[in-house]
């Protein structure tokens, strides 16, 4: 189906009407990656060394799309990635829980989220709860316990990251909050994108940069900075600490961020429900490779005693396939959908995730596949040094 002026064909599509939308400043911290940005273009560039083996002939009439993460049936393997103070539209992590329910999938919320976790819950109650390791064992519990309360399925609790913030094409200005000094630093940018502003007037609001979800209900809530200001100065997280938490939590459980085997190893022995490959979407350290080549090492490592999902450019539904025949259950999407949203708001999200769900539906059609659980390496055709993997001891 052509593009049309309330549809895109590819995300491609949606990143390009996004970047006509969004305030240059906006845009750009939905884009950026750490430091020259190695890890965030190997993120999707490994994608397309990955071939396929098509078949012609005695293809399927049906293919089953549909799987489970964490005890939640979902109805393609694609969940929504969680992904902080979501400035790009009114409606937020709202829109963004609306559309994943009615597509089937699960939401992840991230505890850095612009909308209260409650509010969430009633747009989608199919949904995981994320945070960072930010303040003391009892601040971590009584967030997730505000949280499961709200009716959050599992919980996820996100590594990646290193606090690097330099950008090789300068990171954009976030402010404090938005007041009229903010205003004005932001008013030459949005200027040239009237109907950015135009969308949060017709809301009778501006974009919010508080984070409702790092405190209890009825606390203070803090700023975006002020939370992460929290976070640099908790210590760093043990795996006891981990192990502590997912005990206290007592259900389905995630570990998002791993790249090693060996703390997918670490992650299995505290009890892990599954685990995520990921690299903070090029945000972490940079110069690590993209999360599909460090795939297949993490699922020879653990594939049979964890779930492992795929976290990292994704951008069609060829690209889910390849992390499923590589050993991913599902994968997560991030800035695929925050496209959508800058593009179309609600309905762009939902455009995303037709989109998806069409592309591994013909990709399985093209692979003579009845269902994505008859995926696996043989299905494609893999260049000899795609994993970086060093020397088997």
């Amino acid at each position: 189906m052509a593009s049309t002026r309330d549809w895109f064909e590819t995300v491609a599509e949606a990143q390009r009407r996004a970047k006509r939308r969004l305030p240059k400043g906006v845009y750009l911290a939905l884009v950026g990656g750490a430091e020259a940005g190695t890890t965030m273009d190997d993120n999707t560039a490994a994608f397309a060394e990955l071939g396929f083996r098509p078949r012609v002939a005695d293809l399927p009439k049906e293919r089953d799309v549909a799987t489970t993460v964490m005890g939640q049936d979902i109805s393609f393997p694609v969940i929504i990635s969680p992904t902080g103070v979501q400035a790009v539209d009114p409606d937020g992590e709202v829109a963004v829980a609306r559309a994943s329910a009615a597509a089937g999938t699960v939401m992840g919320l991230s505890s850095f989220a612009s909308k209260p976790v409650e509010e969430v819950a009633e747009a989608n109650p199919k949904f995981f709860f994320q945070s960072y390791w930010v303040g003391d064992r009892e601040a971590m519990l009584a967030r997730a316990e505000r949280a499961r309360k709200a009716g959050a399925k599992g919980l996820i609790v996100t590594l990646d990251w290193v606090f690097d913030s330099r950008r090789d094409w300068g990171s954009p200005f976030i402010p404090e909050k938005l007041d009229l000094k903010a205003m004005a630093k932001y008013a030459p940018q949005v200027a040239v994108r009237p109907g950015y502003l135009l969308r949060w007037l017709k809301h009778g609001k501006l974009p919010d940069l508080g984070v409702p979800n790092l405190v209890t209900e009825g606390q203070d809530v803090p700023s975006f900075f002020g939370a992460y200001g929290q976070w640099m100065m908790t210590p760093p997280v043990t795996w006891d600490d981990l192990q502590w938490l997912r005990e206290q939590w007592g259900g389905p459980f995630m570990v998002k961020g791993i790249t090693h085997p060996d703390d997918a190893r670490r992650a299995v022995d505290i009890g892990a429900t599954a685990i995520s490959v990921s690299n903070h979407g090029g945000n972490n350290l940079d110069s690590t490779p993209a999360s599909i080549r460090l795939l297949p090492d993490v699922v020879d490592a653990v594939g049979d005693q964890v779930e492992i999902l795929l976290d990292g450019g994704i951008r069609r539904g060829s690209d889910v396939v390849k992390a499923l025949a590589l050993g991913a259950r599902a994968v997560l999407i991030g800035r695929a959908y925050l496209w959508g949203m800058a593009a179309n708001g609600e309905k762009g999200v939902n455009n995303v995730l037709a989109i998806l769900r069409s592309g591994v539906e013909e990709t399985l059609f093209g692979l003579a596949k009845s269902s994505i659980h008859q995926l696996g390496p043989d299905d494609l055709v893999i260049p000899a040094d795609f994993t970086r993997s060093s020397p088997k001891r």
